[in-house]
């Protein structure tokens, strides 16, 4: 299941001096769009103000595929690739146009603040984030970075 969860012009101060958007800010929109899916899963800053537990990134892995100029209105799209009890799996893709520019994979691990450990999320929520899982992950999803040893 793909998520049309946000979409976001590209702002001035995001430009780096060639005039297309700076490496670090390919992750403010992918950010953004993370709160969306809290929100849209049940977890987002309503529940951590009820439970003290929130989404605590542990990992990410970004590729930039083709450069983003403004003006410019960059749509994420979010996949779950993966979820259980305290962890969950997932990436944005970044297009512009229609033309996919920048992938980001995530993990994140349901952490309770109150306690300062990470705890089992609501059943419920689990049970959401499952039936949300792509049946296979993108073929680029899962890759690690190395250079091969001669």
């Amino acid at each position: 299941m793909r998520f049309k969860f946000h979409s976001e012009p590209i702002q001035d101060a995001w430009l780096d001096a060639y005039g297309h958007l700076n490496e670090a800010y390919y992750l403010v929109p992918f950010s953004n769009a993370t709160w969306l899916l809290q929100d849209h899963f049940g977890i987002g800053v309503p529940y951590f103000k009820e439970t003290g537990c929130a989404i605590y990134t542990v990992e990410t892995h970004m590729r930039y595929l083709a450069e983003v100029r403004a003006p410019a209105t960059v749509d994420i799209e979010t996949l779950i690739i993966g979820a259980d009890e305290k962890r969950i799996w997932f990436a944005h893709e970044m297009l512009c146009d229609g033309t996919l520019r920048a992938t980001a994979e995530f993990m994140v691990l349901h952490y309770d603040t109150r306690e300062g450990r990470t705890s089992p999320m609501p059943d419920d929520v689990v049970a959401a984030l499952k039936d949300a899982t792509l049946p296979e992950p993108p073929e680029w999803a899962g890759r690690s970075l190395g250079l091969k040893k001669k």
